[in-house]
């Protein structure tokens, strides 16, 4: 949803020709025999049929969904609330996702599917943080501008974002959850990159996403989505209380995360407030967020899929979270009431 530049239309520098960049026509040329966006429609249907598992505008006891289409043609946003997620009858699973580029309603919605069912194995299997940072150290030694040197200095970024004195009180569950994530949604971005039916090379998806556990509730998110508590104060009154970050290009340690990889962030002299990543010699793509899944002619130059991860245990006063895409005219988002109260 307006996350991609667009190089035909405008110029970063006044009278300054955009060159394309050599990847587009190779992915052009090996694409013209096939017809990217095929799906398996017997798997979907097994998904869409699983109980408690909701995707489309509705409610239930615990949360209610909204998407919108705008005028803009395909709404490329995708969301899933799932109940009794993992087989736990106290924890649901919710996301949304923001889709952009050519096929980002495709990675949005196979982001949607696929990931809740890998970070529901993982919480299963003794896999520690350490053991993933190591494994991607060892995949890419010598490799200096790889995402995955990327990921090890993200993860640590991460770490910082977990409430210290809420993970000492819960250590278990929340070091459980957290490493399901960060192991979740790196194979969830590698699976995209192998996969044959769509094309994610200049296409992708925002992703914030969260499991509530009981009373206590952890956040992943990548890209500019969003996730809001709404809780009570002292005079009664609601308040909003952001629960994530807009991971954009704009952020300081996003921003040299990047340029260290060799990519370029500056923003058009017509938006001067939207910074967007570049390529490093070529005025392309403009993507305005400094993770995301897919987009994978941007994964050498410093975008990653590592998620910003947050915890968080619920208290009497805190009574939803909203989950929302930064839509106007296309918004979607998700209410989960905090029925642990």
């Amino acid at each position: 949803m307006g996350s991609c530049f667009s190089a035909e239309s405008r110029s970063p520098l006044s009278g300054l020709p955009l060159s394309p960049h050599p990847a587009f026509d190779y992915r052009k040329k090996r694409n013209s025999r096939k017809k990217p966006g095929s799906v398996d429609f017997r798997k979907e249907e097994q998904l869409h049929r699983i109980p408690g598992r909701l995707f489309l505008n509705g409610s239930s006891g615990v949360a209610s969904l909204y998407t919108q289409q705008g005028k803009k043609g395909t709404n490329q946003d995708a969301m899933i609330v799932w109940e009794n997620f993992g087989s736990r009858t106290d924890t649901v699973f919710c996301g949304v996702f923001d889709g952009h580029g050519p096929y980002g309603h495709m990675v949005a919605k196979k982001v949607r599917d696929h990931l809740p069912l890998k970070l529901s194995a993982h919480s299963e299997v003794n896999i520690s943080s350490e053991d993933v940072l190591r494994e991607i150290s060892l995949n890419t030694a010598g490799s200096v501008n790889s995402e995955e040197t990327a990921l090890i200095s993200a993860d640590k970024d991460s770490r910082a974002s977990v409430d210290l004195d809420v993970t000492e009180k819960n250590p278990d569950i929340f070091k459980t959850l957290k490493e399901s994530f960060l192991k979740a949604f790196k194979v969830m971005d590698r699976e995209l990159r192998l996969h044959t039916n769509i094309d994610c090379f200049c296409s992708g998806t925002t992703a914030v996403t969260l499991v509530k556990q009981g009373p206590y509730l952890v956040v992943g998110n990548v890209g500019d989505s969003r996730a809001v508590l709404a809780t009570r104060d002292k005079d009664n009154s609601l308040k909003a209380v952001q629960l994530t970050v807009d991971l954009k290009p704009n952020l300081p340690a996003e921003a040299e995360r990047i340029r260290n990889c060799k990519g370029r962030v500056f923003a058009l002299h017509d938006e001067p407030t939207v910074a967007r990543v570049w390529l490093p010699n070529n005025d392309a793509p403009g993507l305005a967020m400094a993770r995301a899944f897919g987009d994978f002619f941007l994964k050498d130059f410093g975008l990653i899929s590592v998620p910003e991860i947050s915890c968080r245990c619920l208290s009497e006063e805190d009574e939803f979270i909203v989950l929302a895409t930064d839509g106007v005219k296309e918004p979607t988002w998700i209410l989960i009431q905090n029925t642990d109260i």
